[in-house]
């Protein structure tokens, strides 16, 4: 199993940007898609972002399109979420997640492993 951990959250005023980072912990992370998925309080928990294991393929829910971008540094073991022009309805705490395989999706049941999770908070 994966381990991974995320930084970057905080509290932001709208329009503002910020870039969260999942650290893994396993070598064999190059070889599994990533995916960025957030919860907002008294909601679903909702599939953001997703890269394929290479880094070439990306997907984005269409609230985000445009405004956030998902990355990848295989040689660090780590993917990126760069989020810019921030809304309040961006608020949530953002978890980062390993997939099974490295095809990217949108389904929370293709990733086996999961972070703690770091908040974003954006004011209006």
């Amino acid at each position: 199993q994966v381990q991974l951990v995320e930084s970057g959250g905080g509290l932001v005023q709208a329009g503002d940007s910020l870039r969260l980072s999942c650290a893994a912990s396993r070598r064999t992370f190059s070889d599994r898609a990533m995916g960025w998925f957030r919860q907002a309080p008294g909601k679903e928990r909702e599939f953001v972002a997703a890269i394929n294991w290479s880094g070439r393929n990306t997907y984005y829910i269409d609230s985000v399109k445009g405004r956030f971008t998902i990355s990848r540094d295989n040689a660090k073991n780590t993917v990126y979420l760069r989020m810019n022009s921030l809304k309040p309805e961006d608020t949530a705490v953002y978890y980062c997640a390993a997939a099974l395989w490295g095809h990217g999706s949108p389904r929370a049941d293709d990733f086996g492993s999961w972070g703690q999770g770091t908040q974003v908070t954006v004011s209006s």
